[in-house]
């Protein structure tokens, strides 16, 4: 089965499970279970074993899953056995934030380029990244040959910024403004507005 013919719901799962992985192994355990894994995220133990099925076999029945093995395999199926360097753009308060963030280093990522358009910000140094003028991203991002990008910018902008993104070699963005964005095929885009979550939560309430 290829990328493209697993869902996108189950690809989905598969950081929560190295996360819960990953917890595991803080406390020197060696071995789980699906059965495990399902209680402490709250999903059944079949589903997990169904989800991992698209991508092999990785325990034994009646041994389970060794921790490391498991963590390794989910981290070559997503990708992040190796580092990803991350351009942001935007650092507003959002971005300031997400640039000093300190968990994206160990998981596969590390912002690497900042931009704004801001003259004040520009050359200012945030996270362990110096902020440049948006003006010379294109340039700055073919150099870096960079594929990922973080966009924290205002809605009204934000799909002007991903069309030079787009040209600029970026294939994988993360979006922060809440606007739904126009990219080609070929372009992934994942979007994170906490309104719409909390929008979402208070349905329920």
């Amino acid at each position: 089965m290829t990328s493209t013919e697993i869902p996108d719901i189950v690809v989905g799962r598969l950081p929560v499970y190295l996360r819960a992985l990953s917890f595991l192994a803080a406390t020197g355990q060696e071995i789980t279970s699906s059965h495990e894994l399902g209680e402490k995220l709250g999903i059944s133990s079949a589903q997990i074993r169904k989800d991992l099925s698209h991508f092999g076999e990785f325990g034994k029945q009646g041994t389970g899953y060794r921790i490391s093995h498991l963590q390794d395999q989910l981290r070559r199926i997503l990708k992040v056995d190796h580092q990803w360097e991350v351009a942001l753009i935007g650092v507003g308060v959002l971005g300031h934030a997400v640039a000093r963030y300190g968990g994206f280093h160990d998981r596969g990522f590390r912002i690497t380029l900042a931009f704004d358009n801001d003259p004040a910000k520009i050359g200012e140094k945030v996270g362990d990244t110096i902020i440049q003028d948006v003006a010379i991203m294109p340039d700055v991002l073919r150099q870096h040959d960079t594929k990922v990008a973080m966009i924290a910018v205002p809605a009204e902008v934000a799909q002007a910024v991903v069309e030079v993104c787009v040209k600029s070699g970026i294939k994988a963005i993360l979006n922060y403004a809440p606007i739904h964005l126009l990219v080609p095929p070929d372009v992934h885009v994942q979007y994170t507005d906490p309104i719409t979550h909390l929008q979402r939560m208070t349905y329920y309430l």
